[in-house]
Order: structure tokens, then C-alpha cells, then sequence
């Protein structure tokens, strides 16, 4: 398949720059895969979409304040610096803008969040193929611990903000309530409409709730750069399986009981830590490069709750997998689910409305 198979056209009025005034007062577009047939519904309603006996898996991985600002230290020339993943304490690889001015031994000083400088360094210490830099920072025992000084929220850049001081609304609410394990450079979006009592109320119903962690990264979000999907590669992400979560998910996958996943990232998880073999989920901690696009059979996932995609996006390729496992044609279908979404003024990406795929 191409990527082209899955461009779509998007109204810019239609890509949510806020989210609801409330959790959990998103629309919520039905699509039963089976009969091909969807409906409009409400988030507030999932409890009622849920059976006694689910099992429903979350991604808990928290948002840190990925996004810095530094000017180089020789020439003062201004650089945006957003952290991709931790090699060890104060060593990260980072995409550095613009990086043609950031070769080896560049050195950086940064700024917290008014502008101000501070006395934190870092120096660029190597450039992999794909561009990125490995900073060294100085200064202080761990950079994490400075990022509620000078980070920012990792915000997509289809999101606009001007006002410096939106960024402590975004703070909370581009963060899901039960984030817990910080890593994470974007937010497992499907997860942002819930809210503690929506929780309570399918906990009530007899749905079990656990958590996985994957730490979103570049493997989630980065644009597919050839045609052919046969030919795409992606970045690696670390995931983590608890035993209890493991336990809960294989007792329902033996008893016929669904498994339903809240988001890509948390199919990327089940799906990567299933045994090949027996098809169970193993609890551990590993990487994952899974690609998921059709056409693709599922291990473990029997339902997902999604947001809508970019066009051409990995995301999209994930879902239209879904929407038809083993075949090609869940393309179509997800693509039709749109352009109803796209009629019936839904709103889109991460900040939008909610797909549930049963």
C-alpha cells in the first residue's frame, strides 16, 4: 500500500486548536467494523458502550515539558530544542531547529519560560543519520528537574498559541488524569477525554481498568518519508507491561471477554508485548518499533477508542488496519467514517473528538 492511499481532505477549521470547556463532553463517533455502519454518540455514553467483564487498557505514560529554549553560546543565535529520549541522566537525543547551526561541540544556553537566562548548558556532543543531537547538559544534577523551569508543553505544531500564558491551561489539560510514569515528549490523546468520575462510573459496571506505559515519541508522530509503507522504519519507543495488567488481559483473552485499548499507544504496546507463539501478553519492560497498516491481524486488541488522525499519519495506518484485520479494505472504510466525521463538523486531532471501534 502508499502512503497517498491514505490522504484525506481536512477543513483547518476542523482541527481543534482548544479543548471542550469539560473532560469528557467530547462527540464520540461509532463504528461497528463488522457491519460497517457507524453513528453519532456523545464520550459521555461510553460507560453505556462498555460490558461487564472488559478489560479496559490505558496508557499512563505523563508529558513532561519537552520543549527549551537556548541561544548558542558564541553566536546568540536562538535554537528550539525538543527532547526525544534519555540516554542517561543530563544525556538526551534531542531535534535541535535550526540544526544545520548545531554541529558537534555547539554550545547552548538556556532560557526558562520568560525569557530569562539561566545557568544551564549543554554541549552537542554527536548527530545520528537522522539529524538529531546528543546534548550534554551541565549545570544541574538532572535536567528533568529543571523542566517545570524552563520547559514547555510539548504542544503539536498544528496547535497555535500566541499567548505565552496558555501555557499552564495546556499543561493540565494536554495530560490525561491518570498520567503517572513522566516520559512521554506528546500525549496519548485518546486518553484526554476521561475524567475520575467517567472512570468510576465503567469501573462500576464491571469493566476491569489497568495500565500500560509507552513513552511517545518520535516512533508515534514522525511523517512517514516514502511512498511505498513496505518501506517506512520506526523509531524505537519504550513500553513497559505490569504483571497485573498481563494477568487481567489473558484471563480475558481465555474466557472470551474483550480487551478494549484507549488509543494507538496502547495498541502499540499490547500488540508488541503479545507471544508470538501463544499470543499471551508478557509483562516486562522492552522497545518497540511496531508498525501497524494493513493489512494486519490482531493478537490481542478486540475494540479501540481513538481520536481522528492526521492525514498520512502512521495513526491513520494503525487504525485502518483495525477497521478491517488481515484485509486492506479497513482503509475505506475508516476514510468513509471520516467523511461523515468531516460532514457532521467533528473536531480533529488532539485536541478533538473521539472514534470508538467495536
Amino acid at each position: 500500500m502508499l502512503v497517498s492511499d491514505f490522504d484525506f481532505a481536512l477543513p483547518e477549521e476542523l482541527i481543534a486548536q482548544e479543548p471542550p470547556a469539560d473532560r469528557g463532553e467530547s462527540r464520540m463517533l461509532l463504528l461497528d467494523r463488522t457491519t460497517g455502519v457507524w453513528k453519532d454518540d456523545v464520550f459521555a455514553h461510553l460507560p453505556e458502550r462498555l460490558r461487564s467483564g472488559d478489560v479496559l487498557v490505558l496508557n499512563d505514560s505523563r508529558v513532561i515539558r519537552a520543549r527549551l529554549r537556548g541561544r548558542n553560546r558564541k553566536t546568540g543565535g536562538e535554537f528550539e530544542i525538543l527532547l526525544l529520549e534519555e540516554v542517561c541522566v543530563n544525556d538526551w537525543w534531542v531535534m535541535v531547529r535550526p540544526g544545520k547551526r548545531a554541529p558537534a561541540l555547539t554550545q547552548i544556553v538556556f532560557q526558562d519560560r520568560h525569557g530569562k537566562t539561566t545557568d544551564l548548558r549543554a554541549t552537542v556532543i554527536e548527530t545520528n543519520v537522522e539529524g538529531h543531537r546528543r546534548l550534554q547538559f551541565t549545570g544541574t544534577q538532572n535536567i528533568l528537574n529543571e523542566l517545570e523551569r524552563i520547559g514547555e508543553i510539548p504542544l503539536p505544531p498544528y496547535i497555535k498559541r500566541t499567548d505565552a500564558s496558555a501555557d499552564q491551561f495546556d499543561a493540565e489539560r494536554y495530560q490525561t488524569v491518570y498520567a503517572n510514569t513522566a516520559g512521554s515528549v506528546a500525549a496519548p490523546t485518546a486518553g484526554l477525554h476521561f475524567t475520575p468520575q467517567l472512570l468510576q462510573d465503567i469501573r462500576v459496571r464491571g469493566v476491569q481498568v489497568c495500565h500500560v506505559t509507552l513513552h511517545v515519541g518520535l516512533g508515534t508522530f514522525a511523517p512517514v518519508k516514502v511512498e511505498n509503507l513496505a518501506e517506512h522504519v520506526m523509531h524505537e519507543e519504550r513500553y513497559s507491561v505490569r504483571e497485573e495488567t498481563a494477568h487481567a488481559v489473558n484471563a480475558a483473552k481465555s474466557e472470551g471477554r474483550r480487551v478494549i485499548a484507549v488509543g494507538t499507544t496502547s495498541v502499540r504496546v499490547l500488540e508488541s508485548a503479545a507471544d508470538t507463539t501463544t499470543g499471551k501478553l508478557r509483562p516486562g519492560c522492552s522497545r518497540t518499533k511496531i508498525f501497524i497498516h494493513p493489512p494486519c491481524r490482531f493478537k490481542i486488541v478486540d475494540s479501540l477508542l481513538t481520536n481522528f488522525h492526521l492525514p498520512c499519519s502512521t495513526l491513520l495506518m494503525l487504525v485502518g488496519a483495525f477497521a478491517a484485520p488481515g484485509e486492506t479494505c479497513g482503509r475505506e472504510l475508516i476514510l468513509s467514517a471520516y467523511a461523515e466525521a468531516i460532514r457532521e463538523g467533528y473536531r480533529f486531532f488532539s485536541y478533538g473528538d473521539a472514534m470508538l471501534i467495536v
